[in-house]
């Protein structure tokens, strides 16, 4: 038992280590920034594809929570995206085609389009106003990206789920929503 425990307890120390060496190379200027944006427009869109568009619907569900409108593309009850809205489209290699194709067209409405992606090169960063860049693995493990002993891109799902996190914790701050306000909006549908 003493064996598997120290094996988990070395795993799960480097996937933490992993963790905090990306988020180590985000500057708080990138996630109040973030935030900011996102305090001022009237509704919030995201988009994301596989367990990026996990963290997505995670991230919009906070914000949610904490009294912002917020909307999951794809979703059969989003409505139309806006002029003055924003989009935060989210892809780790900032190359996957619906998400650039959707930021895209979101743009040309007048839409503030929001990346969260590791590569400042690729279409996505291109295509938005604003990247936040998440200096992490991804499937393609391109070069320059951290190194990373956990399979496809889940240095970079962990790490967006905690910087998404952490920019919803700066916009609970501003809107001056707390923790009882929030509960509130949390389902009370469940057992």
């Amino acid at each position: 038992m003493n064996t598997n425990q120290n094996a988990e307890n070395t795993t799960l120390t480097t996937i933490l280590a992993e963790i905090s060496q990306v988020l180590s190379h985000i500057p708080e200027d990138d996630l109040e920034i973030t935030a900011k944006r996102l305090e001022q427009a009237p509704r919030i869109f995201v988009i994301g594809e596989g367990r990026s568009g996990l963290m997505a619907r995670a991230f919009a569900m906070r914000l949610m929570h904490l009294g912002a409108v917020s909307y999951v593309i794809g979703e059969t009850i989003t409505p139309a995206i806006a002029e003055g809205d924003i989009l935060v489209a989210i892809s780790g290699s900032g190359r996957t085609h619906h998400v650039v194709w959707t930021a895209e067209k979101a743009k040309a409405q007048g839409v503030y389009v929001q990346a969260i992606t590791t590569n400042p090169d690729g279409e996505l960063a291109k295509t938005a106003n604003a990247a936040l860049i998440i200096p992490a693995a991804t499937k393609f493990r391109r070069e320059g990206e951290a190194p990373s002993i956990q399979p496809l891109g889940s240095l970079f799902d962990q790490s967006a789920h905690l910087v998404f996190d952490a920019i919803c914790l700066k916009y609970a701050e501003a809107k001056q929503v707390s923790q009882k306000t929030a509960f509130q909006k949390h389902s009370n549908l469940e057992s």
